[in-house]
């Protein structure tokens, strides 16, 4: 029975020692693709990233432009007076302003046809 057993062995262990290895990388491909920090993962946190990185700079861009309009209305009288021209509806005196509905509010209250 020794005898057979271990010529049973001898011939039987690579090709099961070959569908075990074939088994584990499987198993390590699928975990590389899928598992908690695989691929998927890092091409969506590359994603997120890109779009962070775009909103930063356009947030960078949009604190640029507005400390450009301080520093403008820290030091200019004409930006100031056009300014609460535009914002606030000041006029000078003898003036008359005239406001019209925006295209979008026109929009919302003309009947559908």
């Amino acid at each position: 029975m020794g005898a057979r057993a271990l010529a049973w062995w001898s011939r039987g262990w690579r090709p099961v020692g070959s569908v075990i290895a074939v088994g584990l990388a499987l198993l390590i491909g699928w975990h590389v693709v899928n598992g908690k920090h695989g691929l998927s993962v890092w091409h969506q946190m590359r994603e997120q990233d890109r779009t962070l990185q775009k909103q930063i700079q356009d947030l960078n861009e949009e604190n640029a432009a507005m400390r450009k309009q301080i520093e403008l209305l820290k030091s200019d009288p004409e930006a100031i007076e056009a300014t609460a021209r535009k914002e606030l509806h000041y006029a000078r005196q003898g003036e008359v302003i005239v406001s019209l509905p925006d295209a979008a509010e026109q929009q919302q209250t003309s009947p559908a046809k």
